[in-house]
């Protein structure tokens, strides 16, 4: 099987002589900050890419964008297929900031059509930080490793204070009552985490319920 090289992994793409990348990044950084700076309030909202038109996980993403959009929220996404579509989709509908942070994938990541501002990364790290950055609260529906990352990663940046604290909303109490419940037996009950750490996360299964969570928090009617 052939080895691939290091060039096709940007994060490994750092050779003797060519530390002129560090301006790529930086570049990356300032135009997400130049394009989203006047965004207002707005939630991220995650999940899978795989997830298919039509699905209960689809018609909720939609649902719950479209709920925040009329709720005066932007709604960001990765401007992907799937939940992220659902979610760009719901926000349109009810003529909101419709926001896509894309990634450059070799697979999977094809953007949608439901945007009305999208950016492009190269960098994973970056996206994440527009993502925490200009967001009021987190939408966590189903979804895979990506979906797990940007939830834990955020759990850990609010614990550790290294953020300010925020709504972090799972949507679909029966898809997260496994992890969850994971999560208080053997990391709770051990003290390999503090019994407060359970309280940085919200389970809902309603889009009524999510925008209720969000709207109390910042004190808003």
């Amino acid at each position: 099987m052939r080895t691939p090289h290091p060039i096709e992994y940007p994060i490994d793409d750092f050779k003797s002589g060519e530390s002129w990348r560090l301006f790529k990044i930086m570049g990356e950084f300032v135009e997400g900050i130049d394009e989203l700076h006047d965004l207002g309030p707005a939630v991220s909202i995650f999940g899978s890419s795989r997830t298919a038109k039509g699905h209960p996980d689809y018609e909720t993403a939609r649902k719950t964008a479209a709920c925040f959009a009329a709720g005066g929220y932007a709604v960001i996404t990765g401007g992907g297929p799937g939940i992220m579509e659902a979610a760009n989709m719901g926000a349109l509908e009810q003529n909101g900031e419709s926001v896509g942070l894309k990634i450059t994938l070799p697979f999977e990541e094809k953007s949608n059509a439901y945007m009305t501002r999208s950016l492009d990364f190269n960098y994973f790290f970056i996206r994440k930080v527009m993502f925490v950055k200009y967001a009021q609260a987190y939408i966590i529906m189903p979804g895979g490793l990506g979906t797990m990352d940007e939830m834990f990663e955020t759990l850990t940046l609010v614990q550790t204070r290294r953020i300010r604290k925020m709504p972090v909303i799972l949507m679909n109490k029966e898809f997260w009552a496994g992890l969850l419940d994971w999560i208080k037996n053997s990391l709770a009950a051990t003290g390999l985490i503090s019994a407060e750490d359970m309280e940085l996360f919200s389970l809902v299964d309603t889009p009524e319920q999510a925008l209720k969570i969000v709207n109390n928090f910042y004190n808003r009617s």
